[in-house]
């Protein structure tokens, strides 16, 4: 049996991933903030549910030990958590703060928490959420499309977040561990603000693909990459 693990997984692309792992086998424990949403997320698929803040040292290291007291090793970790205040009007060094708390510390702290679990598995696998956004190389080109966003705290998050992609995969280049980034894409969940669910074009659902894909990779797969749906992004 495959144990996954998912941040920020009880609702928006997490969820989806869990939908679709747990459809293609995979036992998911679904990590979420709120302890009832997450009960309810993990009730409606089949899979279990953990409390985990990744903002918050503590909650992270007890949901780590949960599932070693459960299952003794996790197969699969998505850093999927991810929040853009400025989308909601934040700015300044206290969006900076805020931002790289989940985005960038929390997948630090639950990949520490979690690599102990990955290094019981045979076939270890670390996915990172992140964003083209975040790519220095579609930030600084006028023909990206990427190119006019200007959310400086979350693109900045996630290039670092990226950073540390790369670090992990030479890092455990000697374990069966992969680590990789994604970019699902622009989907719509509540996290790019109160008009996002209308704007964006892709469903949750088909934004977990990629995720999907990188978490179920094979022995010859790749490590140390940032992918999106149609392959490599540039850094």
């Amino acid at each position: 049996m495959t144990i996954a693990f998912i941040t920020g997984a009880s609702k928006g692309l997490g969820y989806a991933t869990a939908a679709r792992l747990s459809d293609a086998g995979v036992h998911v424990v679904i990590g979420a903030r709120d302890a009832s949403r997450g009960e309810a997320a993990a009730a409606a698929l089949g899979a279990e549910g953990v409390v985990c803040d990744v903002t918050d040292d503590l909650s992270v290291r007890a949901a780590a030990e949960a599932v070693r007291a459960r299952h003794g090793r996790v197969d699969i970790l998505v850093n999927n958590a991810g929040i853009l205040p400025e989308a909601f009007g934040a700015d300044g060094v206290d969006a900076f703060r805020e931002t790289f708390a989940t985005n960038l510390f929390g997948a630090v702290a639950t990949t520490e928490a979690f690599l102990p679990l990955l290094r019981e598995s045979p076939a270890g696998r670390i996915v990172n959420v992140s964003s083209t956004m975040g790519s220095l190389a579609d930030q600084s080109d006028p023909a990206s499309g990427y190119y006019g966003l200007i959310v400086p705290a979350y693109q900045a998050s996630k290039a670092a977040l990226n950073s540390v992609t790369v670090g992990w995969s030479k890092a455990l280049a000697d374990t069966p561990i992969k680590v990789n980034a994604v970019c699902p894409g622009w989907v719509q969940t509540d996290l790019g603000g109160p008009d996002n669910r209308a704007a964006a074009p892709t469903p949750p659902e088909a934004a977990a693909e990629i995720v999907t894909r990188l978490a179920l990779l094979d022995k010859d797969g790749p490590t140390g990459g940032f992918f999106d749906v149609a392959g490599r992004v540039r850094w």
